[in-house]
């Protein structure tokens, strides 16, 4: 072997020896780099003509480990997911207060029934009524403030999104910037390890919003997709678009989230995205709150139905000269149509006295007055010939209104043994004559209309629809106009279902026998309904048909749609808690400011058994308010607690996963030193090597 090649060998060391100490250098600078990935400069062995020529440095690469590099990413994107849904639904739970303890949402349910069964020992007392009134408005109240601080909360997750959106794009665009500059330097077999290590801080930052799958390319680079396979890096980068909501409540229809692809197509993000930030997001808006929200719309609607019930079976004391139901949006024909049982209307003086009496008994779609045969379209004539100008009953636009004549008062009473009922609700609570809690909108959806009844909206009129996947993407919007024809249900209902012009390709609406419009969809597990717009109104109640159904997610609107009566609350002297007594001795006073069974009337009504509609995935079913509230408040929270812990163990999950990454592929100090020494001495014998072929030169030209 000539000095030469000794020489060049040398140098082969010496050069390759600083290579690895620059490596070396790098990765000890970077030891506290968050996400800092550890160079590793890999040697060969030259060879010349089957020779040892010295060695090479082939390449300098990460110690990149895809497998711990993909669980890593996988784990962080859940626990981004867990993250947020948890401090976003803890927001909602801590409004509804402890559930164990005595100062929450429900717990105050329990204290309003105690307040009622209270005043119905001691009906006399203005204090107790006063005191109570309150108490049921504050309950209201406090629903309503709970129903908007859940609305906010998707309001927040909505703006995140977007803020999601703003932070996702430039990821993109600078992983596809340094992806041009790795694929370049590749080429020409530079060191690209500073741009591969920039990128992956990015990818790393990238994976906490959506879950990403990472192929490397043959060229230099790597090619981003999710999970379902959606291109976000490749021959160019993925641009998301998203537009927000601004201000959300039950009924707001929310924008797809799009992305279009580097060649140019577009899809519904929330079609490949299954994990990260940006998934938790829409699960906490589209899924979590508006659940806690139906169900509160669906106990508040029933605690003011319920309270109405009571109230309705009384009469305050003096009996009130007028009263006024609610809007029922039907004809009067439409709204007698399905009564059974026997119901009263009196006129009593202002001692309580009864002077006159219209006994109702309903049969069908007839009915007899005081004996006298009557039907819907004969209806006010008969009661208003029966009660002998002591009072009047009259129906205006939907509404059913008795008032007293001549000073006298009015009340209602059900017969004791056979009362009056349409759906479940007595006369006088179906119209609302002496209802407690007012409300804007419709407090059940059980109308009583049948496939022949009136609907009352316009012809052309229209709703929209949209139809969704599992995911949360929009499948389609469907806008069905109201027909042409008769005005019935039942065209109504055909209209709704026709496959081309409605949403019968997804599922079928249905009425049934309480008039309660519902929609089924074919596949329940991958298909949701929600409701995008309504230009409906009813003739004469003035809602729309979401409203008067409780379609989509209308129920949820109720929770912050009731308060005391105004009358009432300005005079609580008006709460109905003595009951009417039909046997009363004729001169003798049928109601008694003393008597306080209307009192304990509304303590029971938390412990008399309620059907519930299916509401927030709760099914539903019959039982106590009490047992309701009790039901939902370990609902919300085991799901906060639910939440918490996925939160927790997801977040352990991604610390092991990262620690486990960083142990193969962090900088690890110790071995870094043990290199360095390595190396240098390398250095060093390469460096002697040259010096000791030097010399030998030097004694070789001094013999010549």
């Amino acid at each position: 072997m000539s000095l030469t090649s000794i020489m060049n060998i040398a140098t082969t060391g010496l050069q390759a020896a600083q290579t690895q100490l620059r490596v070396t250098s790098d990765n000890l600078a970077n030891v506290n780099t968050a996400g800092y990935v550890r160079k590793i400069a890999d040697q060969t062995a030259a060879v010349t003509e089957g020779y040892g020529a010295g060695v090479d440095v082939s390449r300098v690469r990460l110690a990149t480990n895809r497998f711990l590099q993909a669980a890593g990413m996988s784990a962080n994107a859940d626990a981004a997911r867990q993250n947020v849904r948890y401090e976003l639904y803890d927001q909602i739970q801590t409004q509804f207060g402890d559930p164990s303890g005595d100062g929450g949402f429900f717990a105050k349910i329990d204290k309003l029934f105690a307040s009622y069964a209270t005043l119905g020992e001691s009906p006399t007392s203005s204090a107790a009524r006063q005191d109570t009134v309150y108490k049921t408005q504050a309950m209201f109240n406090e629903a309503a403030n709970i129903a908007a601080q859940i609305q906010t909360a998707r309001q927040e997750a909505d703006s995140r999104l977007l803020s999601a959106v703003d932070t996702v794009n430039p990821l993109l665009e600078q992983i596809d910037k340094l992806n041009k500059t790795i694929a370049a330097g590749s080429i020409i077999s530079q060191d690209v390890t500073g741009a591969q290590n920039a990128q992956q801080t990015l990818i790393n930052e990238l994976s906490q919003y959506m879950d990403v799958k990472i192929e490397t390319r043959a060229n230099g680079g790597v090619t981003l997709r999710t999970g379902t396979g959606m291109t976000l890096v490749g021959d160019g980068h993925a641009v998301l678009s998203y537009k927000a909501a601004g201000t959300v409540d039950s009924m707001t229809a929310f924008s797809d989230i799009m992305v279009t692809e580097p060649n140019g197509t577009r899809w519904p993000l929330l079609d490949g995205v299954s994990s990260g930030e940006i998934r938790g997001l829409i699960e906490l808006r589209d899924t979590d709150a508006p659940a806690a929200a139906a169900r509160l719309g669906e106990l508040t609607a029933k605690l003011a139905d319920e309270l109405n019930r009571a109230h309705n079976a009384n009469s305050s004391v003096p009996a009130p000269t007028l009263l006024s139901g609610r809007n029922t949006g039907q004809s009067l024909t439409t709204a007698l149509t399905g009564f059974t049982g026997t119901t009263t209307i009196t006129a009593v003086d202002s001692a309580g006295v009864i002077q006159a009496s219209a006994e109702i008994v309903f049969s069908g779609a007839t009915m007899t007055v005081n004996g006298v045969a009557a039907d819907p379209t004969t209806f006010l004539a008969t009661v208003n010939a029966q009660l002998g100008g002591e009072a009047t009953v009259g129906f205006f636009d939907g509404q059913l209104r008795i008032e007293g004549q001549g000073g006298n008062g009015v009340a209602v009473a059900d017969d004791a043994t056979s009362p009056s009922s349409k759906g479940g609700r007595g006369f006088s609570h179906w119209f609302g004559l002496n209802d407690l809690v007012s409300t804007t909108t419709p407090t059940f959806y059980d109308t009583g209309l049948t496939l022949t009844s009136q609907h009352g909206f316009d012809t052309g009129e229209s709703l929209t629809f949209r139809i969704g996947s599992a995911s949360g993407a929009r499948l389609r919007d469907v806008t069905i106009a109201v027909p042409t024809g008769t005005g019935t249900m039942g065209e109504l209902l055909t209209a709704l279902n026709d496959p081309v012009g409605g949403v019968g390709r997804y599922g079928a609406f249905s009425l049934n026998a309480a008039g309660t419009l519902s929609f089924k969809a074919y596949d329940s597990a991958s298909t949701t309904l929600s409701v995008v717009k309504d230009n409906t109104t009813q003739t004469p109640s003035g809602v729309s048909m979401s409203q008067l159904f409780g379609l989509g997610e209308t129920g949820a609107t109720r929770a912050g749609a009731y308060s005391v009566r105004s009358d009432i609350q300005s005079d609580p002297e008006k709460l109905a808690l003595a009951q009417l007594n039909l046997s009363a001795a004729a001169g003798t006073s049928a109601l008694s400011k003393n008597d306080g069974r209307g009192g304990l009337l509304l303590a029971d009504a938390g412990r008399k058994n309620v059907s519930f509609a299916a509401a927030g995935g709760n099914s539903g079913g019959t039982k106590s308010l009490s047992a309701y509230a009790a039901d939902f408040a370990g609902d919300i929270g085991g799901k906060a607690s639910a939440a918490k812990t996925a939160s927790e163990t997801a977040t352990a999950i991604a610390q092991e996963a990262d620690n486990r990454r960083n142990a193969s592929e962090g900088v690890n100090m110790d071995e870094e030193l043990v290199n360095m020494t390595t190396f240098q001495q390398a250095y060093n014998a390469s460096a002697r090597l040259i010096q000791a072929s030097k010399d030998m030169y030097d004694v070789l030209i001094g013999i010549l």
